[in-house]
């Protein structure tokens, strides 16, 4: 087991000079699994550090994966089901014609929503990250200080950020890790720069329940605020190559 940032630095050294290492897990968590195997870390879902004071990351180099950050329901209150109503679409998964709302949403362009003929985008302005049609900025936002608020809770520890090459899939996946990274400090200014840009995605899940008094009407299931594994690091302020 190892307890400080020497002693990773000294083990992932090895485990990089054992070339391509089959996965231990199927699946997008296998990376970070199979590592924390060969550090001798015990799997836990405690937010808090792997090791030390520090959070153990793992990204795949080629990959586009996607990481939630952390989860938030737009405001206010009634967000979620005026969008639903006014942007969503029937969907086969129900046995209603009640609307559901699944899309990836980016500042960058416009999302087309299904067969609807409507597009979202996200807008970024002073104080708030709004939602968007082609015709108008729809009174659905996000505070700029309480964003804030969830991303110092989300990222107040250290991180490492190891990173691997990949080939194969499912069970047959294989990793050659190949570098490591300390980064700290989350950098407020890069999220909102890193949003505007395009490369920080809001994921709408607003669905509905299947059954009881509720059937029907909206079930939240996590709007995700959301970026690629690879682009992470960017949040910081401070990013070392340790390895």
């Amino acid at each position: 087991m190892i307890s400080t940032l020497d002693d990773f630095i000294r083990e992932y050294k090895k485990i990089c000079e054992m070339g391509w290492i089959k996965t231990h897990r199927s699946g997008p968590t296998g990376i970070g699994k199979t590592l924390e195997d060969l550090l001798g870390i015990k799997e836990n879902n405690i937010d808090g550090p792997d090791f030390g004071e520090y959070e153990l990351k793992s990204c795949r180099i080629e990959s586009n994966s996607m990481l939630t950050m952390f989860t938030r329901a737009p405001e206010p209150a009634n967000a979620n089901t005026y969008l639903r109503l006014k942007y969503g679409y029937s969907s086969n998964a129900y046995d209603n014609e009640e609307k559901v709302l699944h899309s990836t949403l980016s500042a960058d362009k416009f999302t087309p929503i299904s067969d609807t003929g409507n597009k979202l985008k996200i807008v970024c302005n002073q104080n708030k990250i709004s939602i968007a049609s082609d015709k108008c900025i729809e009174n659905v936002f996000w505070s700029k200080e309480n964003l804030k608020i969830c991303f110092n809770k989300k990222y107040k520890n250290k991180f490492v950020y190891a990173k691997a090459h990949c080939r194969g899939n499912g069970k047959d996946e294989e990793f050659k890790f190949v570098e490591a990274y300390e980064v700290s400090g989350f950098n407020y200014d890069a999220m909102l720069r890193l949003l505007e840009n395009g490369k920080i995605y809001v994921d709408l899940r607003i669905g509905q329940y299947h059954t009881g008094d509720k059937k029907g009407q909206t079930h939240d299931h996590g709007t995700g605020f959301r970026i690629r594994e690879i682009d992470q690091p960017l949040l910081f302020t401070i990013n070392n190559k340790i390895v």
